[in-house]
């Protein structure tokens, strides 16, 4: 009983630990949010500081959303008009929206009128595909910058006030298919 009641208030610390560390304002330098941290393909990535930090909407010049700035899906779908000109259909909606679970392998996702392929696609992601994240309530996106034939990394924005703006993760090919080997991947989106 007493070693059960351990284990809760461990997990209870760590979690705790975990939201402060990825939610809160902890070890934000608010001076800093909107500055250049990264770039890719000529397209900035900007800190955003808290996750849940929010700047106001960024919108092209045409009138075409963007989205939230420095929010993940802000940089997403920035990266795709000025380096595509792709605008999707649907400009809205958190980063775990990006992707339909009901939409087949290898199949048109109408929204962002991009290909879109499940973690575990007989498929290899591709540098400039969109993978998204499932991980939180709101999920994450981000740019694949990277591909080996046994890693994968990405580029994002808003990971969190410490976290790094690149990120790599293991690619298994297995029976025919390719897995991201991440927490919570759902897959990865492709302009067509």
């Amino acid at each position: 009983m007493l070693l059960s009641f351990k284990k809760i208030v461990l997990v209870m610390l760590l979690g705790i630990g975990f939201y402060h560390f990825v939610y809160a304002d902890l070890n934000v330098d608010e001076s800093k949010i909107g500055m250049v941290v990264d770039e890719f393909n000529g397209v900035k990535v900007y800190y955003n500081g808290a996750v849940n930090h929010v700047s106001g909407r960024n919108v092209a010049k045409d009138g075409y959303n963007l989205g939230l700035k420095y929010q993940c899906v802000e940089f997403i779908k920035r990266y795709y008009y000025e380096r595509f000109n792709h605008k999707m259909p649907d400009s809205y909606g958190h980063a775990k929206d990006f992707f339909d679970d009901s939409i087949p392998d290898g199949a048109l996702n109408p929204k962002r009128n991009l290909l879109q392929f499940h973690n575990g696609s007989p498929t290899k992601p591709q540098v400039d595909d969109i993978i998204v994240l499932g991980w939180s309530r709101y999920g994450h996106v981000a740019i694949i910058s990277k591909v080996t034939d046994t890693d994968i990394e990405i580029v994002q924005q808003n990971p969190g006030p410490t976290a790094s703006s690149r990120a790599t993760f293991p690619l298994v090919y297995k029976d025919g298919l390719w897995k991201i080997d991440a927490f919570r991947v759902l897959g990865y989106l492709r302009k067509r």
